[in-house]
């Protein structure tokens, strides 16, 4: 007889991910939708929100960029927090939610930093360097006008800024969450430290790219104590931002050898990855951003970036390039897509007017009732 043939990977296969066991490979990604409370306590048009994606089938969801203290981190007006009691125990109905319906739930911890549009904590904002960001304020989430110049951080406010991110996960923890993921993609705080012109930095935290990854290295390190060695942490990383959409590393794989070298040295437990179209090519031909996480982080892998088609996941699970992959157009058009796919049902196209004038809850339930009407 010949040797047994390894069994290909599916979607609907039940992987372990850190400490979670997730009934799929499918994840709801972190999707910004301004609709909690003035003061950031999320509410119960939230919980209806993230409870659908758990009965309609996904394994794991990821929440919208949720801010971590009362200083800088803030990036939108409505925006969720974690900065105090008040808003953890806003959380802990959701995560309630999730798990009824036979999901996990991730708390995604984000400091938007120079790109902050809406902070009723502080009149200024802060970056690495006080380099204007490209672009203009996104006007589905509140914001108009160019940004301003950020202030560069003192050491002060970095420390201050790495507390938020442990003292955040520590409150994720005693809400119920599964896990927490640093939010180091897209452009906010902690990808502007890696972003090379952006960081213009002479001290530690500036330089060559093995030294603007320390920032997110510190980051890890003070979530992972705060939250012990039992609970799920990740990181999300990407080339592209929401203010420089084509944005690619100078120095190409070199860099994502060295960016994701020193995530698989950390107390981290997943790495996942954005790109425009997740299976392509990172720096032209050649391996995916996910693939490159996969082959210099060592660590398991949650593949971003047009997946809503259903041949295009499964081929990133298939192809080993992903160990799981998340949507974001593909969930919030169809919050059951993962029993979609599984019944061969029709998968319609995302509709753009979603999140049409505001990105906001309220914007979807009106859109979805004027497509039925």
């Amino acid at each position: 007889m010949g040797a047994r043939q390894p069994q290909e990977r599916g979607l609907f296969d039940t992987p372990a991910i850190g400490r979670m066991v997730l009934r799929n490979r499918l994840v709801v990604a972190p999707m910004t939708r301004v609709s909690a409370e003035a003061d950031g306590r999320a509410n119960a048009a939230m919980r209806d929100y993230y409870a659908a994606f758990a009965e309609g089938g996904f394994g794991l969801v990821i929440t919208e960029g949720i801010y971590t203290d009362a200083a800088f981190s803030q990036g939108y007006l409505y925006q969720p927090g974690l900065s105090d009691a008040a808003q953890r125990e806003a959380w802990a109905p959701i995560v309630r939610a999730v798990h009824a319906g036979d999901a996990r739930i991730v708390a995604q911890l984000m400091h938007a930093g120079a790109l902050s549009q809406g902070n009723p904590h502080r009149s200024s904002t802060r970056g690495p360097s006080a380099v204007k960001p490209r672009g203009e304020q996104m006007s589905f989430y509140r914001g108009s006008g160019p940004y301003p110049v950020p202030q560069a951080m003192s050491d002060a406010e970095i420390a201050e800024a790495i507390r938020g991110f442990a003292d955040a996960a520590a409150r994720a923890r005693e809400a119920g969450f599964d896990g927490v993921e640093i939010h180091g993609a897209n452009g906010y705080l902690l990808d502007q430290f890696l972003s090379e012109g952006i960081n213009q930095r002479c001290d530690h935290y500036g330089g060559n790219v093995a030294q603007r990854v320390t920032l997110i290295a510190e980051v890890a390190r003070a979530v992972r104590a705060a939250v012990g060695a039992d609970f799920t942490v990740g990181v999300r990383i990407s080339q592209g931002k929401v203010n420089d959409f084509a944005h690619k590393w100078r120095g190409a794989e070199a860099d994502a050898a060295q960016v994701f070298g020193v995530l698989g040295r950390l107390p981290v437990d997943y790495v996942h990855t954005t790109e425009f179209e997740a299976w392509k090519g990172a720096f032209g031909d050649g391996p995916s951003l996910a693939a490159l996480a996969k082959q210099y982080a060592g660590l398991p892998v949650i593949a971003n970036g047009s997946l809503h088609d259903p041949a295009h996941a499964a081929a990133m699970v298939a192809n080993g390039e992903a160990d799981l992959v998340s949507l974001g157009r593909g969930a919030l058009t169809h919050a059951d897509w993962p029993r979609r796919v599984r019944e061969g049902k029709t998968i319609l196209d995302f509709d753009r007017e979603i999140l049409s004038p505001i990105a906001d809850l309220d914007n979807a339930a009106r859109r979805r009732r004027e497509r039925q009407a």
